[in-house]
């Protein structure tokens, strides 16, 4: 192996984009093939950045929910093709907005806009699939009524409540949008386990994978918070990278007792890694625990978008891929062994995760910038081709 390569282009991403620190470790079959850091973990450009630097994780956290779910499903209390309302009586009677596309996107819709009922019920693959209709406006009037009528202190459950409120962009299963629909999944594992989602995922995939400093309230410990890394955001329509200012990255903070099972996780490199490795072997973590069998962790190899949710899936940097259970699939072989049947996502912060099935591969790359698209169209592509080079598989 000569991951040469993938080392100096990390070493060049401050330079050719600014990135000021990002962090990247490849494990196969349980066993570290690569580690490499660069830059720094605070605003000053004082201290290096090391592997117990935290980073939020964001969207990251979306396949921790997917294998939450998987696991219900796996134990028969949840079915793939159960209908929402089973679980979460509120989203029974749905309203769906009468017009809105979106790829002339302009706003999110209201309550406000023409809707009608929907004609079909949201399903538990639809939230998976990212097909059930939701929006991701987590600053709509009903999120923000049920965070002010709490005091900032509504729960998971009652947040998502709240979301049955908010109209449909479309009718369940016909399009594909992102959307709070993990976040909706995070309060259907609640209901079916009786259990906190923090509760549930420290017992049934934190501890089993010993993933210690993986958490929600990341900001309530001065000690842990001091460890978090420098956030920053891009400016729009520019090259330019300034520190955060919270406008777009708190947003998926609702409230400071919500557990939002599609962005709330920070955690370090090192702990969230070991996910993505039990995912890749099997479902089996380094100690030989078994958080999902091996024909479960298949379903996450099979695509599920076609016609128009493919329309609305494609993006720059996902050429070959499909969406699937919350996590791109590859459907098409990549370059230098990249497998049909790769999956994994990314965050809003620029982290990237990908799971090999195939190879037994898994790599985490992490970098502290949100609102910087380039991440998802070169950065990641490159870091995956490089990786794939250096293995030469």
């Amino acid at each position: 192996m000569d991951f040469r390569k993938l080392t100096e282009y990390l070493d060049s991403l401050e330079d050719t984009y600014g990135i000021p620190a990002c962090d990247c470790k490849i494990m196969k079959d349980h066993r570290e093939i690569y580690r490499h850091l660069s830059g720094w973990a605070d605003y000053e450009r004082h201290v290096p950045l090391g592997e117990a630097a935290v980073y939020r994780l964001f969207s990251a956290t979306k396949l921790v929910t997917v294998t939450a779910v998987l696991q219900q499903i796996e134990r028969g209390s949840l079915h793939l093709y159960d209908e929402l309302a089973k679980y979460l009586p509120e989203y029974e009677v749905m309203k769906v907005v009468n017009n809105f596309s979106p790829e002339v996107f302009r706003r999110w819709p209201t309550g406000e806009d023409p809707c009608h009922y929907a004609h079909r019920p949201i399903r538990i693959i639809d939230l998976m699939t990212m097909t059930a209709g939701l929006s991701y406006d987590t600053g709509s009037c009903e999120l923000q009524a049920v965070k002010e009528s709490s005091g900032n202190t509504a729960s998971t459950r009652e947040v998502v409540r709240a979301m049955a409120e908010m109209p449909l962009i479309y009718e369940p299963g016909t399009r594909y949008c992102y959307s709070l629909a993990h976040d909706v999944l995070a309060a259907v594992v609640e209901v079916v386990t009786g259990k906190k989602y923090s509760e549930y995922l420290r017992e049934n995939i934190f501890e089993p994978l010993d993933m210690k400093d993986l958490r929600f309230a990341w900001d309530d410990d001065p000690a842990y918070l001091s460890r978090v890394c420098a956030l920053y955001k891009g400016v729009a329509k520019t090259e330019k990278i300034i520190p955060d200012d919270g406008v777009t990255t708190n947003r998926f903070r609702i409230t400071k007792c919500y557990e939002s099972g599609g962005a709330g996780l920070a955690g370090t490199v090192d702990d969230y890694t070991m996910l993505p490795d039990a995912l890749s072997c099997g479902g089996s973590g380094t100690r030989g625990e078994k958080i999902l069998k091996e024909e479960t962790v298949r379903m996450l190899s099979v695509s599920y978008t076609t016609g128009q949710m493919s329309r609305d899936f494609a993006a720059p940097g996902r050429e070959g891929y499909e969406y699937g259970l919350g996590v791109r699939v590859r459907t098409t072989r990549g370059r230098y062994g990249c497998p049909v049947g790769e999956f994994g996502w990314d965050s809003a912060a620029g982290a990237y995760v990908l799971v090999d099935p195939v190879h037994h591969v898994s790599l985490f790359y992490s970098q502290h910038v949100a609102d910087f698209p380039r991440a998802y169209s070169e950065i990641h592509p490159r870091v995956r081709d490089l990786a794939y080079e250096g293995m030469s598989l």
